[in-house]
């Protein structure tokens, strides 16, 4: 049996969850993005409340490891590691896109997605957006980077394939591209995708190590404040 605490702080809503066996128990959500360091205490809290279960029962902590909001990835993955060490309990990592693309193949019929791409897209400000390119068995084709959208941006995909894109960075892209094998669909809930994905890795015993483990960011964090000279 898996109980697991699972933590997404990768975009702008925030979202905890307790599952058992793959099934979601009781969930809160956070939308304001500046907010969600003081959001995940309380919520880990009201969540175990929800589902009347002891922290001491859980079997494992998971997060979303990115790619995302930089201070949203850090104040995540802080966390869980924190709790994972102090109930000796595995951490799982999780991709956010893979995430997000498990999402929205579970949201399609089985006979729709034959030979569809899907490609999560989260917002990196301008025309930047953080991306990979998923399969319909949700295996990575393209792995995860920062990509600066224009017209012909993956354009050798939908030469023989549908590519499905979604995800909050989508709708600029959706602006520039109008070819016929471009889909683009609203984001799902990514609640039961993130319980099933976190169940069937607890099951194969795919655990990041807890001391190594860091948030995975693609590019370098740049401030916008200038630096002292």
């Amino acid at each position: 049996m898996s109980l697991i605490l699972n933590i997404d702080t990768s975009i702008n809503s925030a979202l905890v969850c307790v599952a058992k066996d793959g099934q979601p128990l009781a969930m809160e959500v956070n939308h304001i993005q500046k907010d969600h360091a003081g959001f995940l205490h309380n919520a880990i809290q009201a969540v175990l409340e929800k589902a009347g279960i002891r922290s001491g029962e859980l079997t494992a902590i998971s997060v979303t490891k990115g790619p995302g909001s930089y201070t949203g990835l850090r104040v995540g993955m802080a966390s869980a590691k924190g709790l994972a060490y102090a109930l000796n309990i595995p951490l799982i990592t999780v991709s956010s896109l893979q995430m997000m693309s498990a999402a929205m193949i579970r949201s399609l019929p089985t006979e729709t997605i034959k030979d569809t791409l899907f490609c999560p897209m989260i917002d990196a400000r301008r025309m930047e957006v953080f991306t990979a390119v998923y399969n319909e068995k949700n295996e990575e084709v393209l792995k995860a980077s920062a990509v600066i959208l224009d017209e012909t941006s993956f354009l050798t995909y939908m030469e023989n394939n549908k590519v499905c894109f979604f995800g909050n960075g989508a709708s600029k892209f959706e602006a520039i591209m109008k070819h016929p094998n471009a889909q683009f669909l609203p984001v799902e809930d990514p609640v039961a995708a993130l319980s099933q994905m976190t169940h069937n890795m607890y099951l194969l015993a795919q655990f990041s190590d807890l001391v190594g483990s860091d948030p995975l960011y693609v590019k370098e964090f740049q401030s916008s404040t200038p630096s002292a000279q």
